[in-house]
């Protein structure tokens, strides 16, 4: 029986289906990022947190809970972190990325909808979730259709759904404000805590401190050849999104380090004539690097993540000068409305980032990487190829879902798109 099967059977999972998932999950990450040569010593912590986030992780929080402390389950990069910890609660990401669990979504929910949700469903709805039933409020958000009509099934009392709007002028700026005023009025009564702004100006600090360490593995990842695999770091970015802040920017930081010196000495798990190439549209949460591994293992290194397990995740810091709740406030606002999410309309302001990036990053081509059914992804993919064409960086737009039965036709395509490059 694996170590944390107890905890999960008094948590009311089906741990027999569990464990089938768990193994599942194993599979994939041995065919994947397991399978890696030359990897960083460094990741073996980030390989244990992926590891432990159906039991190590689980007994913390469970522990965190006797405690006393709050456990707040999100679905979206949206939500302010920063305001969750300003209570003294725990935020987790919630979504899923295994194709082992969305035949259980498909019996009540249509099967055209996106993976991502599907996946996350069918945890629940399996039984093989571990968070669900320790969790003392859930945030939902407003960036797609399937999303918003799905809270309207899960609501309850501690679900809250953000209201993130689809513009970026002075009226939707507000909106989106009060959305985080609102935000932090839940927690407070979830919690029976008050947000401080001394204890919102210190939580505001741990998390930009996460984010310069990210922003430096973006940094070190544009070196040539790259010192780490795009693999190993969207690993990394999944583990972000479920490891406790202050612990992961430590073990992030001695990451930054080893690959500060595996630059210098010129080591790199690619050739040097490995074609460079970024990610770019959905994100790719734990259990899902299905097209991160077709890329890599077709001979090109993934050097930037233009997604929501990326760049959108680190990019933009909180200013700290402000030190009332309300300027603390509005600063939190301001900085989760710069990330770049496919719902606005226009969205220049993504078609800029994605073209800074890959200039920054030195691409010889980006992927596009759209969920099935994911339509704002989908549609914009024509202005990012268009935006990435004026500066002469082609791409090319794959959509698929989490299973494996696209894989041989995705390889192809993929592999005629890396050999075209430069």
């Amino acid at each position: 029986m694996p170590e944390h099967n107890t905890l999960l059977a008094e948590l009311g999972l089906d741990v027999p289906l569990h464990d089938e998932l768990s193994q599942a999950t194993e599979r994939s990450f041995q065919r994947t990022i397991g399978s890696q040569q030359n990897r960083p010593k460094a990741m073996a912590y980030f390989d244990g947190v992926l590891h432990g986030a159906h039991g190590g992780r689980i007994a913390e929080l469970v522990e965190a809970r006797k405690a006393g402390r709050k456990v707040v389950g999100t679905f979206c990069v949206y939500v302010p972190e920063e305001v969750v910890m300003a209570v003294d609660a725990i935020p987790i990401a919630l979504c899923g990325g295994s194709q082992f669990t969305v035949p259980f979504a498909e019996k009540t929910f249509p099967r055209d909808i996106c993976p991502l949700v599907k996946s996350t469903l069918g945890m629940a709805f399996s039984k093989t979730c571990p968070y669900g039933p320790i969790l003392d409020m859930m945030v939902g958000e407003t960036t797609c259709d399937v999303k918003k009509k799905t809270w309207e099934i899960l609501a309850d009392p501690t679900f809250h759904v953000m209201e993130v709007p689809q513009k970026k002028e002075a009226i939707d700026i507000e909106l989106w404000r009060r959305s985080v005023r609102e935000f932090r009025d839940k927690t407070e009564e979830i919690t029976g805590r008050k947000v401080e702004p001394g204890k919102l100006a210190a939580s505001i600090k741990v998390m930009n401190a996460k984010r310069r360490a990210l922003q430096r593995l973006g940094e070190l990842r544009r070196s040539d050849p790259p010192p780490i695999s795009g693999l190993d770091a969207v690993a990394v970015m999944q583990g972000a999104l479920n490891d406790e802040p202050v612990r992961f920017t430590e073990h992030l930081n001695i990451l930054n380090s080893e690959l500060e010196q595996r630059v210098a000495a010129g080591i790199s798990p690619f050739a040097k004539s490995a074609k460079r190439v970024m990610m770019s549209g959905c994100p790719s949460v734990m259990g899902n690097w299905k097209v991160h591994h077709l890329v890599e293992s077709s001979g090109a290194a993934i050097v930037a993540d233009e997604t929501c397990t990326g760049s959108r995740y680190f990019e933009n810091l909180v200013d700290e000068t402000a030190t009332d709740l309300d300027g603390q406030l509005s600063a939190l606002a301001d900085r989760y409305l710069k990330v770049n999410c496919s719902c606005f309309t226009p969205n220049f302001e993504r078609l800029d980032a994605v073209k800074r990036m890959a200039g920054e990053s030195a691409v010889d081509g980006v992927v596009q990487y759209v969920l099935q059914y994911c339509h704002t992804y989908n549609v914009e993919a024509m202005r990012v190829e268009g935006a990435l064409k004026g500066i002469g960086k082609p791409s090319l737009k794959i959509v698929t879902d989490y299973s494996e039965e696209d894989t041989g036709q995705l390889r192809t395509r993929i592999e005629a798109f890396v050999e075209q490059l430069g």
